[in-house]
């Protein structure tokens, strides 16, 4: 798999430009523009009077922009300053914009060549060492244009060159720039047959509210900022329900749809709406199993890694829990009683399937015989249980009754059957083995036990640990072992198996990070929620505040900076929505939109001063809300008749 921690990834899905700083696509790696999974373009390389620009800087100017800057000395004698600057403009939708600009003190006629080419490859084979070779080309009207039995790409350049070599790959001008001058190439790459690109993030009606922050700390602003464009990027439509969009799961690996991480997303930005929610629910609904079977009313996901100590995990158990716990908050922050009324059948499916699943058992099982009982499914199961029956009482379902007495049947196993004791005060198990024994080790995946879940008049739901349980697993994931002085480990950095690059082994993960942040400062540990969230923006500040899914969980120390993990998506849906939780949670919104109340439950150590966000969404309408450098919250916009709660 080529390296993709060192690639500049432009994303406005389902468009990719992947470039490295030296602005040149060369063809190798991962370099080129994309269209649906499919490199149209591998090669653009620039030469002007014969020479390549000197690479001088490369920056990300936007989530789907990224800027080139080289110069040229046009006449070696004038001493060591350049006087010509080529600066390249790359989007994700296929546009090349490459400008010169003169300094010189005369007039300049400048050959410009542009050698273009393709393999027309997907990303898979490219990802695989499977890229075929390049493609001859053909002139085609301003431009060139590549073909093979299956597909075909062409790339139109304005102004028309003055030559055009298909053998070579090559468009040629020769552009006139006077002194203090500017001349303009445009290419426009694209598929046969494709229109411009239209990115669901950037139409009119994106889902997600353009929320803004500013405060003492200048890096939650950016921080934000960042995220927001990022989650913009990752948005695509349903092909067959283009008003229902969903969040790809991370550029450039994972452009499709991952059940659970696009819950997950959709969850986290929940204050940016909840449009987003519903559409990742309707399109999700629309995959649900039904019929006969023990599987009718789960939502598919596929398998994935769980690192040494245990199998690899169904996502579609965690998406078919995580449904009615979206549908659950996003009623509570707003979403509307008829599209709430429409996604309700298929919660009380994810509902039943947990039910019937369990069935006279207490667990929630892993799907194949003989699997583990895993400690985060359970964590999972028992917030969709209470979640799902408040839900189903309000809305005037029955089988909530049921579903709570599961959920108390449930904390009373847990207490007794996942408590591992130790001479530091016990910790959770990370599972139980079918043999009953317990699976002792300390990892990430536990703070889904401080993740409850939101019901009404601004309670949380209660959890699986009892507040001496919390409090030690609080001080565990507060400490040098977890905590890595960049964001939380996956796994103990104590435990058998740690690796600091391991995706389930001991590299930071931006989703559990941030639920963790959520899940301390709501049980009232601020002390490790704020060692946590200062960790990540100390990372987000060296990644320019566009954090990577994962980055190694080695120990941060003076000067040091996180290491990048080289197959790491970034942008990443669960990342930068993470980056949303992290510096909502210093407020700590609690919404009841049904009830017309929001309470406030702020991190009272203002970890990061004075901060206030402009642009949020609380029952349909924008909120404001500042906290001081005391941990005071003021709300300052608000929907109408919407009371601050206590």
């Amino acid at each position: 798999m080529p390296p993709a921690h060192t690639a500049m990834i432009c994303v406005a899905l389902p468009g990719l430009a992947i470039s490295t700083a030296e602005g040149q696509l060369t063809g190798r790696g991962l370099e080129g523009f994309y269209r649906a999974g499919r490199r149209v373009l591998s090669r653009c390389e620039i030469r002007v009077a014969g020479r390549e620009p000197l690479a001088v800087q490369a920056r990300m100017a936007s989530a789907d922009r990224a800027r080139f800057v080289g110069t040229l000395r046009t006449s070696p004698q004038a001493g060591p300053d350049p006087d010509v600057i080529v600066e390249r403009n790359r989007f994700a939708d296929g546009t090349e914009r490459i400008t010169l600009h003169s300094a010189a003190p005369r007039p300049l006629r400048l050959p410009v060549e542009i050698t273009l080419g393709t393999d027309l490859s997907d990303l898979g084979a490219i990802a695989s060492g499977r890229a075929g070779p390049e493609l001859s080309a053909s002139v085609h009207g301003s431009g060139l244009r590549w073909s093979c039995a299956t597909r075909n790409a062409s790339v139109t350049a304005e102004p028309p060159p003055a030559d055009a070599l298909a053998s070579a790959g090559l468009l040629r001008w020769e552009l006139d720039l006077p002194p203090g001058g500017s001349r303009t190439v445009e290419l426009r790459v694209r598929p046969d047959g494709a229109g411009p690109l239209r990115a669901a993030g950037r139409a009119a009606t994106s889902p997600l509210a353009a929320a803004c922050a500013e405060g003492d700390d200048p890096r939650a602003p950016a921080l934000l900022r960042t995220s927001i464009e990022d989650l913009q990027a990752l948005l695509l439509r349903d092909s067959a329900h283009p008003t229902d969009t969903h969040l790809a799961a991370g550029a450039p690996w994972r452009c499709g749809l991952a059940p659970a991480d696009a819950l997950v997303a959709a969850r986290m930005a929940l204050p940016l709406g909840t449009g987003l929610a519903a559409g990742t629910l309707r399109i999700l609904a629309r995959t649900q199993l039904t019929g006969p079977g023990a599987q009718s009313g789960m939502i598919p996901g596929p398998r994935r890694d769980a690192g040494p100590h245990l199998p690899p995990q169904c996502t579609g158990t965690e998406a078919t829990l995580l449904f009615p716990t979206l549908l659950a908050e996003a009623r509570r922050w707003g979403l509307p009683d008829q599209e709430t009324e429409a996604l309700l059948p298929a919660a009380e499916r994810c509902l039943a399937w947990l039910r019937t699943t369990v069935g006279d058992g207490t667990y929630l099982r892993d799907p194949n015989p003989g699997g583990p009982v895993r400690c985060e499914t359970q964590a999972h199961a028992h917030r969709a249980a209470l979640l799902g029956a408040d839900l189903l009482d309000s809305c005037g379902r029955a089988g909530g009754a049921a579903l709570r007495e599961w959920a108390q049947a449930l904390r009373t196993a847990f207490a007794r059957d996942f408590w591992v004791e130790d001479r530091g005060g016990g910790r959770p198990a990370a599972a139980r083995a079918p043999d009953g024994s317990l699976v002792p080790h300390l990892g990430a995946a536990a703070v889904h036990l401080l993740d409850t879940g939101l019901l009404g008049g601004g309670e949380l739901a209660p959890g699986l640990l009892d507040k001496v349980r919390t409090e030690k697993l609080a001080r565990l994931l507060g400490g040098p072992v977890m905590d890595s002085g960049w964001g939380l480990r996956g796994l103990g950095a104590k435990e058998p198996g740690f690796n600091p690059f391991g995706h389930r082994t001991g590299a930071v993960r931006l989703q559990e990070t941030a639920l963790a942040v959520a899940g301390l400062a709501a049980a009232g540990y601020e002390r490790e929620a704020s060692s946590l969230l200062r960790g990540v923006l100390a990372a987000a500040e060296i990644f320019a505040h566009r954090l990577p899914e994962m980055y190694a969980g080695e120990q941060r120390t003076e000067g040091s900076a996180p290491l990048p993990h080289p197959a790491a998506c970034r942008p990443a849906a669960t990342a930068a929505a993470a980056g949303v939780l992290l510096l909502t949670t210093l407020v700590g919104i609690r919404p009841d939109a049904p009830a017309g109340t929001v309470t406030l439950r702020p991190v009272r150590g203002a970890p990061l001063g004075e901060i206030g966000f402009t642009g949020l969404r609380v029952a349909g309408a924008p909120f404001s809300v500042r906290v001081s450098r005391l941990g005071l919250a003021m709300v300052e916009e608000a929907a109408d008749g919407l009371q601050l709660g206590v």
